[in-house]
């Protein structure tokens, strides 16, 4: 078995087009600007091909790169058979309405088993939770988010995080610094939320601002523009990732762009652009998806190296070592029981095609 590569984790986090590594991925994964990979359902095949695939990423280099998935519940679950179905976020809100302390117990469990069922198959990292508010405004979040209140939606999403710790992996809470007011999906377009710093600072930015101290590991920003605080999108925004996130909210963890491929970033310029002006507002690493021909091109032209903070805060959002197998999983009484306390709360609402 050839010995992996040393090499330490580049800014940018890219995707893989199947179920096994072609000679391009193994290319575009060895490049030294290259931290990390995010799965998608096509990826998955079964379960022992899914380990597989996660092995094989991993041992190509040391520190080993990243691998990711955006796996929520509810329509944003990117892996299904072989895996526990998890529910939408917003089930746990309407527990929420009828017992708060049930709800935070059964936001615990699913933290849990989302985390120990990826890492039996090789994942360190899901980008979860949403802490996006739900306005019943945005179609793209919708069911994603806990609640319409930032109280519950501070309280569920910390059980969540708690359980995801007790399965062995990190939490990434999204869409910085809030999502849910815009009707516009950032995918296909720009969106643009008119408020003020002050009406955002009181319900948006309160899950954000409850739990950047409290066991949140990596942040993603939106997408969006906000006009009457920067002119450039949260994600481009060094007054928004600098200033109010690590300055004012003391947010120690990584900051991870969303996919630099979607609409609401092209107001940044080409992919080459997007990504030095993700890094120059403080992103430690950008995600660039579903275009191979954008990561070779990023690659001929950007020039970046992760310092030694970003390293560290790299080095957090691996998994832990001793992840156990599905077939020693399925023994644990632990994992037992909190697929009895979950039991009934899935939901299908189908899936989303990016996320």
């Amino acid at each position: 078995m050839t010995e992996p590569r040393v090499m330490p984790l580049g800014p940018v986090m890219i995707d893989v087009p199947g179920t096994d590594l072609t000679a391009d991925d193994i290319r575009r994964l060895m490049n030294p600007l290259t931290g990390g990979v995010i799965l998608f359902t096509r990826n998955w095949q079964s379960s022992e091909q899914l380990a597989a695939l996660a092995g094989r990423i991993h041992a190509l280099r040391s520190p080993a790169l990243i691998v990711a998935v955006d796996h929520e519940g509810g329509r944003v679950q990117r892996f299904r058979e072989g895996f526990t179905r998890l529910p939408a976020m917003r089930v746990l809100g309407r527990e929420w309405d009828r017992s708060a302390q049930h709800a935070k117990r059964m936001a615990q469990e699913i933290g849990f088993v989302l985390a120990v069922e990826l890492r039996a198959h090789g994942v360190d990292l899901s980008f979860t939770p949403v802490l996006d508010l739900d306005y019943g405004q945005s179609s793209v979040i919708g069911d994603r988010a806990f609640h319409a209140d930032p109280y519950a939606v501070s309280e569920l999403a910390r059980s969540l995080i708690i359980g995801l710790k007790e399965g062995g992996m990190s939490a990434v809470g999204k869409h910085f610094p809030g999502h849910g007011h815009v009707q516009a999906d950032s995918h296909l377009a720009i969106p643009v939320d008119e408020r003020t710093y002050a009406e955002i600072e009181a319900l948006d930015l309160v899950p954000f601002t409850r739990l950047a101290q409290a066991g949140l590991g990596g942040v993603m920003p939106a997408h969006i523009i906000f006009p009457r605080v920067d002119a450039q999108p949260a994600g481009f925004s060094p007054v928004w990732l600098k200033t109010i996130l690590r300055e004012r909210l003391h947010f120690e963890g990584v900051i991870f762009t969303d996919d630099l491929s979607m609409e609401g970033a092209s107001v940044a310029g080409g992919v080459v652009e997007r990504a030095q002006a993700a890094v120059q507002a403080g992103c430690d690493m950008a995600l660039v998806c579903n275009d191979p021909d954008a990561v070779d091109r990023l690659y001929k032209d950007f020039q970046h190296a992760l310092s030694a903070v970003s390293l560290a805060r790299l080095a957090r959002m691996h998994g832990r070592a001793d992840a156990r197998s599905m077939v020693t999983l399925r023994e644990d009484t632990r994992y037992a029981a909190a697929l009895r306390a979950i039991a009934g709360l899935g939901e299908d609402s189908g899936q989303l095609p990016l996320a």
